[in-house]
């Protein structure tokens, strides 16, 4: 039985029964459904099955999330993009969620692969790609990669990169020795998962609060640049308590769908993706060395760790498509989440000028 059957196996075994229990229905229902009305399928993928979160119908927009997350985290776009005429899929990635979580095959090479396999599997020809935190490097590498299939391209938060001169264990280490690392950390198997895994909910409220833009200053840069090695993830976080304690952007029952989530998956399918990293360098070389021609929209919050501690030089560089960039003040790494309105009236706005899709059957 494959190792990933113990959490999300019942997807598999139980067929409708499964989904229903999870409160995930197919594509369709009974009557005629709101036009920004969310449904749920499962696509086989490149091997795996990938669940997916959709809503409209018309112009294909691919929503990536990041970590510590899953489609979720696109609620509040989902129902716009499908009311503005788009049809918006957001998908579980590989490891998260109701997708599968195999115990090998996390790198950037099987993720694009899940990915186009999503679009051909569903008959899409092209589709605008929308990624935030981690599904913001798999939309700028998928970009880079696979042009004719991604004909505009938003970041939030995580910038064009370019390539590092080394594997990125190796730069962490020289340009910060001696100081804890989420992505070293995470190279330590069973050590992360250990820990993240005790207790999902206080996991998931420690990141979001220590990476919001409620986080006082300086605990982001204590955690990510200053804590010394050895010390665990959350060792250097406070516990901020529920949500609603701390934010107005997030409600307890919202965070409850994070926290149950997680505590039926564990994070382990969501860590090796990062320790996929160094081999991703060695094994698609021309990632940070294209450029994005198509048109492209960057935003972030003000305060994300992601534009606070990187350049949005490489970008301007070697993003000749790129159209706008939108610095959000006050905002954190929770992008689209702690700012829904403003992100949606960006995406909407950059979609209508810049994004003429391919015919598809979408």
């Amino acid at each position: 039985m494959p190792e990933f059957l113990d959490r999300r196996g019942f997807l598999k075994t139980s067929g409708a029964t499964g989904l229903m229990a999870a409160g995930i229905t197919g594509p369709s229902g009974a009557g005629a459904p709101r036009r920004d009305a969310i449904r749920h399928r499962i696509v086989r993928t490149n091997g795996i099955d990938m669940h997916v979160a959709e809503a409209g119908h018309g112009p294909a927009v691919l929503l990536l999330h990041g970590f510590p997350e899953f489609w979720y985290s696109w609620r509040h776009q989902l129902p716009a993009l499908a009311a503005a005429g788009f049809h918006a899929l957001a998908p579980d990635l590989r490891g998260y969620g109701h997708t599968d979580a195999p115990a090998g095959a996390y790198s950037l090479r099987e993720n694009l692969a899940d990915l186009t396999g999503l679009l051909d599997a569903l008959g899409i020809a092209t589709a605008a790609v929308v990624g935030h935190d981690q599904g913001a490097t798999f939309a700028w590498a998928g970009a880079q990669l696979h042009p004719e299939r991604f004909p505009a391209v938003v970041a939030l938060g995580v910038p064009y990169a370019a390539r590092l001169p080394m594997p990125l264990t190796q730069f962490i280490r020289q340009t910060n020795p001696g100081k804890f690392n989420v992505v070293l950390y995470f190279q330590q198997p069973g050590v992360a998962e250990t820990e993240l895994d005790a207790d999902a909910a206080r996991t998931l409220r420690m990141t979001m609060y220590a990476l919001s833009g409620q986080a006082p200053p300086g605990l982001v840069r204590r955690w990510l640049i200053d804590t010394p090695e050895g010390a665990g993830y959350l060792d250097p976080l406070p516990d901020p308590g529920v949500p609603s304690r701390w934010c107005d952007w997030l409600t307890d029952r919202e965070f409850g769908r994070y926290a149950r989530e997680f505590g039926r998956t564990g994070f382990d399918g969501a860590i090796r993706r990062y320790r996929a990293f160094d081999f991703d360098w060695s094994d698609l070389p021309q990632v940070g060395t294209l450029k994005v021609a198509q048109p492209t929209l960057y935003v972030t919050g003000e305060l994300d760790s992601a534009y606070v501690f990187g350049s949005l030089n490489e970008m301007r560089a070697n993003v000749p498509g790129l159209r706008d960039v939108v610095i959000m003040p006050g905002c954190g790494h929770w992008t689209q989440q702690e700012r829904p309105r403003e992100v949606n009236d960006h995406l909407l706005a950059f979609l209508r000028s810049e994004y003429v899709p391919r015919c598809s059957t979408s």
